[in-house]
């Protein structure tokens, strides 16, 4: 492909891009949004839809055109949209199904949810042998009939084009355009959510000026510095550290009342939610430990950062334009849930306020690209770089009367982290005033047993702390 019609048509990747594309392989970085719904949504509606987003985000009709002979990668954008909903039927769903089922740990996992997994580990930019050049599709559209006239819509990116906040988008603008197809009307919704022009700029051509600046030094100090660190990071116990890897879930869902208690709690303490969430998260993890151990854990944290970009983009911008920041922290034991908290965030907040989710930004896309070339550098050869991670703010969603229309019951939003990545990846939104935790975890690497007592353990010291102290 020309260098002019990467220019004309889409553009080459960026740093964090970049390594998306080299994590995607592997089997991190498979966005999946998965919508339950009472019945099945009109067809033909729901097509001229995705039609319609994909005509508002180039993104959305891009391919991904990668050459693993220069390891190179480009977003090549297509005049029209092209995608097309697959369709599985009653009888084809219950045969995927049963695959599940078979296993003994998957008896209690809702068909929904079974869904959802099945649609994170559906690898299609996974080619062992792959030619000089290839081109892959970025958006994938599936339907699932479950008895009772129920059906599941699952949306599959990769997220080199899909970070949460494009996820939470899609969802609010499929809903609009949805009804705006219902109603019969003609591209209202479609001019008011409308991106135009080509594929946005990746997030390292966005950074302000100044903000990225690192000395070489520093830049060294970084790296050695982050290197040196790892290896002294304590893990989740391993399970099954040789067999090949899939992703897999649990739920942390508080109600209303304890979803209010530990907000409030968080605002009286001046911190965020990703501070107790985190806090949480290492109590539980450290309580797997011997008594009167020192362990350091790793955490990362992810910030949308399209508000303090130049120039800011908006939710309406669909991309990856998130940033990490890696914090490591020292738990003794002994810590009450509060005073982790604060700490965990204040350490966050400290490193966000110094630049450091853009200073660092190319640091670790390299070090993670490094892992993924040589996972003997992780312990047990896991690939996890970090116990866990959260994002600094949680989704906000309030049911509207497009969501009650085409009847959904539910959905989940997250991607795929068994590649390379955490032990458990959190994915928080706040529904109708209810947490609602999807929580990712590598399997056979961890089980399904293991992450369910770890997550419901992470509930239980989250509403002891909100009920006691909040």
């Amino acid at each position: 492909m020309s260098a002019q019609m990467v220019e004309t048509n889409g553009r080459t990747v960026g740093g964090t891009e970049h390594s998306w594309c080299r994590a995607v392989p592997g089997g991190t970085g498979i966005a999946v949004l998965a919508i339950l719904t009472s019945e099945a949504p009109k067809f033909s509606h729901l097509q001229t839809a995705l039609q319609k987003l994909q005509k508002a985000h180039p993104i959305l009709k891009s391919r991904l055109v990668s050459n693993p002979n220069t390891d190179t990668f480009s977003f090549l954008t297509s005049p029209t949209p092209f995608v097309q909903i697959k369709f599985f039927d009653l009888s084809s769903t219950y045969q995927i199904l049963q695959k599940y089922y078979t296993n003994p740990t998957n008896e209690t996992v809702s068909p929904f949810q079974l869904i959802l997994e099945h649609e994170l580990n559906q690898n299609c930019w996974q080619n062992p042998s792959r030619p000089s050049s290839t081109t892959s599709d970025m958006f994938f559209a599936t339907t699932y009939v479950l008895p009772n006239t129920k059906c599941v819509v699952v949306f599959r990116l990769h997220v080199s084009a899909c970070d949460r906040t494009t996820a939470a988008s899609l969802l609010r603008e499929l809903l609009m355009l949805m009804e705006e197809e219902g109603a019969g009307s003609n591209g209202g919704v479609q001019k008011e959510i409308v991106n135009k022009g080509k594929v946005s700029l990746g997030i390292e051509d966005l950074i302000p000026n100044g903000k990225a600046k690192n000395p070489l030094w520093a830049r060294g100090v970084n790296m050695l510095s982050y290197s040196v660190n790892s290896l002294g990071l304590t893990n989740l116990k391993f399970k099954d550290s040789k067999s090949p890897r899939s992703s897999n879930v649990v739920r942390l869902q508080l109600d209303q009342n304890d979803t209010e208690t530990v907000l409030a709690g968080c605002k009286t303490r001046g911190i965020k939610l990703c501070g107790a969430v985190t806090a949480a998260g290492l109590l539980a993890v450290h309580s797997t430990k011997p008594k009167r151990s020192s362990k350091k854990y790793g955490t990362v944290t992810l910030t949308d950062c399209r508000s303090v970009l130049d120039p800011p983009l908006s939710t309406h911008n669909f991309g990856f334009y998130h940033s990490a920041i890696l914090n490591i922290h020292e738990i003794k034991g002994g810590e009450s849930f509060w005073e982790l908290a604060k700490k965990t965030y204040g350490t966050f907040a400290n490193s966000k306020n110094s630049n450091k989710h853009f200073t660092d930004m190319a640091d670790l896309n390299f070090l993670m690209v490094k892992a993924i070339d040589n996972p003997g550098l992780t312990s047990s050869s896991s690939l996890r770089t970090s116990i866990m991670s959260v994002f600094e703010d949680p989704v906000i969603d309030l049911s509207s009367e497009k969501q009650k229309e085409i009847g959904l019951e539910d959905y989940m939003g997250c991607a795929s982290i068994h590649g390379v990545g955490p032990s458990i990846a959190i994915f928080d939104t706040i529904r109708d005033g209810r947490l609602d935790c999807v929580c990712v975890y590598p399997t056979p690497l961890h089980s399904r047993e293991q992450m369910q007592e770890l997550v419901d353990n992470m509930k239980a010291i989250i509403v002891e702390a909100g009920n006691v102290h909040g």
